[in-house]
């Protein structure tokens, strides 16, 4: 028998963690091609295909479903199609001896259920949640597979589809009326709770990776968060000015593009805020990649990157944004947008918060910028004739550092460039 293939995952799917095996698309003895899809990792960030490197038959699936997988970790071997007979799909493919070896070899799950629909974690998880069946939406992404949004969609106007349960979360039945004396409640059951019912939803991959993530962050990285006030007024003006512009160009013009173009000037004014800690040395990076969280709602947040932003103006910023943001929205980004960033914007405040503090860093970069609700104030101003009250729109701003890294003096230098950045803005 030639000898077999192995089927690795990117060495580079992801930054530092650990991905999700979450589905196989291909079960032992069916025929692949090269670069055809065979399993489905999810990280807290994307979901990442991995591929076969050659032609062949799948041999043997070596690693299991809901498995943690490291980067660059074998998951399955293939067989390799016999010179000049190229597997046909649905076949054999290599006898009835490669079909037994492949079973024998595999410690996952049978083949009729390891063949699970391509769809992204949050496409699955609305279907199971509504109890939809996808065959039954039309799907918009690439080769017509579903989005997120199709199956939103397809709620909206199904509403009377959405009513199942999801089978995911499990709700405790009530307690039986007790007889004769009062029944001890269960060993380390809070007294109040007893009998009220509760509701178990399981974390997901995303959820679980987040919160490592997270608390690694703040066990790692001295937290200290510095907080201006900056004026909206004109960036405000220059919006309304621009936005129909931009619109007849297909981009959407936001707040937050301005936000990312006043990170650029603040960032080159104070290039350690734009660096890394090691234990010996700092990494101050020349290029400005900068991550923008987006919220995915009940299902967590990523922080998609604009590389390379000093090289775009406010147009390429709001292109790339609206992109960036579109694709995370519907589940379609690819690790690369995800990776490499070297500091990170939280515009919390579209949410209704005033402020957040801190803001977790988002390691290993060294520091993180959160971007208050933006509402109109009533500000004391200097004038000619004395002090007046103005009405004008205002936002707080944080900064968040790692204060192995930063002190006092650099945190603040940045954020009087960048409320001045803003407040002062003149155009491009």
């Amino acid at each position: 028998m030639a000898e077999l293939i192995d089927i690795a995952t990117p060495a580079d799917h992801q930054e530092g963690t650990f991905a999700i095996l979450r589905s196989w698309l291909k079960s032992p003895g069916d025929a692949v091609c090269k670069d055809e899809p065979v399993a489905e990792l999810e990280t807290d960030k994307v979901a990442v295909e991995v591929c076969a490197p050659a032609d062949g038959v799948l041999h043997a699936l070596v690693r299991e479903i809901d498995e943690e997988i490291e980067p660059g970790s074998v998951i399955a071997q293939l067989a390799p199609a016999a010179a000049g007979d190229k597997a046909r799909p649905g076949s054999d493919g290599g006898g009835e001896n490669a079909a037994n070896g492949a079973a024998k070899a595999s410690p996952a799950t049978p083949a009729d259920e390891t063949k699970v629909p391509r769809h992204s974690p949050a496409v699955r998880r609305l279907l199971n949640e509504h109890n939809l069946a996808a065959e039954t939406i039309t799907g918009t992404g690439k080769h017509g597979r579903l989005t997120k949004q199709d199956v939103l969609d397809h709620l909206e106007t199904a509403p009377s589809r959405a009513a199942q349960p999801a089978p995911s979360v499990l709700t405790a039945p009530a307690a039986p009326p007790a007889t004769g004396a009062a029944a001890a409640p269960a060993p380390g059951a809070h007294p109040a709770l007893s009998g009220a019912g509760v509701v178990q939803v399981p974390h997901t991959p995303m959820r679980k990776q987040i919160a490592a993530h997270m608390h690694k962050s703040v066990s790692v990285a001295p937290h200290v968060t510095a907080l201006f006030e900056t004026d909206l007024t004109a960036i405000a003006a220059d919006r309304r000015a621009r936005k129909a512009a931009y619109a007849e160009k297909g981009v959407n013009l936001t707040y937050t593009a301005y936000f990312v173009r006043a990170a650029i000037e603040a960032l080159k004014a104070v290039p350690e805020v734009n660096s890394r800690f090691h234990e010996d040395r700092i990494d101050i990076y020349k290029s400005l990649n900068i991550g923008v969280g987006v919220a995915l709602g009940d299902d967590g947040l990523v922080a998609p990157v604009i590389h390379e932003a000093q090289d775009l103006n406010l147009l390429g910023i709001a292109t790339r944004l609206q992109d960036l943001t579109t694709r995370a929205k519907s589940g379609a980004l690819t690790p690369q947008d995800v990776q490499g960033g070297t500091f990170t914007i939280s515009n919390h405040g579209v949410s209704g918060s005033l402020l957040a503090a801190p803001v977790i860093i988002n390691q290993p970069q060294s520091a993180i910028l959160g971007l208050g609700k933006m509402e109109k104030r009533a500000v004391v101003e200097e004038t000619d004739k004395g002090d007046v009250i103005a009405i004008r729109l205002r936002a707080f701003v944080t900064l968040s550092i790692d204060h192995r890294v930063l002190d006092g003096y650099q945190t603040n230098k940045f954020l009087t460039v960048f409320t001045d950045t803003i407040a002062d803005w003149r155009g491009e």
